[in-house]
């Protein structure tokens, strides 16, 4: 893939040199922003647009879960990855049923693991380079 735009190098860039966490947080980002034009899309009846961002936000919730290490992260993997499960098939339902709050509740529910996980990448940057044990693995690049 060659990265033609200034912005497109900046974006890799930022992607490369993330911990961890951080990679986690981006995600949540963009989880997050696709549920947010996907609710837009679902008011305005564009069930094309509608589809393809909530698609687009279970792909990354599916990453999520994917990325969760359930042995080195015990109960707080199992417990995330129920709640990744139960997010996944809130927006399947919410896409068949054009339903607006269960996409708001999902977003919500990410937008309060987003706020944690933010926490965890500022405790990490400033302990500056003492390990924390997450219960999860960086995600790997898409």
């Amino acid at each position: 893939m060659t990265l033609t735009s200034p912005y497109d190098v900046y974006q890799r860039t930022q992607v490369d040199t993330a911990s961890p966490a951080k990679l986690v947080v981006m995600l949540y980002d963009g989880a997050i922003r696709f549920l947010r034009q996907g609710q837009t899309a679902m008011q305005q009846g564009n069930r094309e647009k509608q589809n393809h961002y909530l698609v687009r936000a279970q792909r990354i919730i599916t990453e999520l879960a994917s990325s969760l290490d359930m042995e080195a992260g015990g109960d707080i993997a199992a417990n995330l990855m129920a709640l990744y499960q139960f997010m996944h098939e809130q927006l399947v339902l919410a896409n068949l049923q054009d339903d607006v709050e269960k996409v708001q509740k999902v977003r919500e529910m990410l937008e309060s693991l987003r706020e944690a996980w933010a926490q965890v990448e500022i405790a990490v940057r400033e302990s500056s380079g003492t390990v924390v044990t997450s219960g999860a693995e960086a995600p790997h690049a898409a």
